[in-house]
């Protein structure tokens, strides 16, 4: 095993220790962040969405923000202000938490959607334009947003747009009465993740996201998430189907996640793995509504029921 695929695996068991029994979960979010995507965390409150953030910065030596969502949050308090300098005559942009390596937006949908589509230039093209300048954001950008249910009070509907930005969208669920035992006595003199170690540099963050486009996918594999696409873009209960940023990022998802397992080519089981967590949440239903994510889950894992594996 070469030394960078032992700091992957660091990378994951670190944050094991503190995301206790969700380890397909952690493998999902960490092969997110190998295909330069972005993670949409929704769940009830207190089951750990924000503390898996945290572990990810703090398994990573790179720049941190946290932004946390209000109805009052402006897109300036994300992405920065311009102010007038008066002794020298001219603006002079002071940049928000935007720019960093990993950013942390904590109960997205409790911001208004004009706040949210603050993300949207950046998260799909790494960079943001503020009175027509446009600034970089850097090679290694990660967005990982945590959201309440839409029930919960407060809440804002994240616009599709904004939804079919992020590659995953995933919850944490309850923890085993095991693992919520252990998490009683972990944290009686404080909080685990203040004590974690980092484990990983974002160099080699950046060298594995490059080997991640090096995973060769066959074209028989490449027509099996065609396929899929495709089926939900003809179901009759949809408006709308998977979008073709949702099949380019199911692909480079599942090119993630065969490197975790050591692999130089993606297999239909890795498609199949990625399929509801990247594509649940970019269908549209007739009428506009919206349904759990558990449901949408179901949609998608029927869809896989109906394509024939190559």
């Amino acid at each position: 095993m070469s030394s960078r695929a032992q700091s992957i695996v660091r990378l994951l068991n670190n944050i094991d220790r503190i995301i206790l029994g969700k380890g397909d979960r952690v493998r999902i979010a960490v092969a997110t962040l190998l295909a330069r995507g972005h993670l949409l965390l929704e769940d009830v409150p207190g089951v750990g969405k924000t503390t898996l953030s945290r572990a990810l910065a703090q398994s990573i030596r790179c720049g941190f923000q946290r932004v946390q969502a209000t109805s009052d949050l402006l897109p300036s308090d994300i992405i920065g202000v311009s102010i007038y300098d008066h002794q020298r005559n001219s603006f002079e942009f002071k940049p928000g938490p935007i720019f960093t390596n990993l950013l942390l937006v904590d109960e997205i949908n409790r911001a208004t959607p004009r706040t949210q589509s603050s993300l949207l230039q950046a998260m799909s093209e790494f960079e943001v334009t503020i009175d027509q300048n446009t600034y970089s954001l850097g090679p290694l950008f990660f967005v990982v947003a945590t959201q309440n249910p839409v029930e919960q009070i407060g809440t804002f509907l994240l616009p599709e747009s904004q939804l079919d930005r992020f590659s995953v969208r995933i919850s944490l669920g309850y923890p085993s009465a095991e693992s919520e035992e252990r998490m009683i006595f972990d944290q009686m003199e404080g909080h685990p993740v203040e004590d974690l170690e980092q484990v990983i540099t974002s160099e080699e963050i950046l060298i594995a996201q490059q080997e991640v486009q090096k995973i060769r996918i066959d074209p028989r594999v490449a027509r099996y998430v065609l396929k899929i696409a495709e089926k939900t873009r003809t179901r009759d209960d949809l408006a709308a189907g998977v979008s073709p940023r949702g099949v380019l990022s199911l692909v480079r998802l599942s090119q993630a996640h065969a490197l975790l397992d050591g692999r130089d080519y993606v297999a239909p089981d890795d498609i199949k793995a990625l399929a509801a967590p990247a594509l649940a949440h970019r269908v549209i239903y007739r009428g506009g509504f919206r349904t759990s994510l558990e449901e949408e889950y179901a949609l998608i894992r029927n869809v896989l029921d109906e394509v024939p594996v190559p």
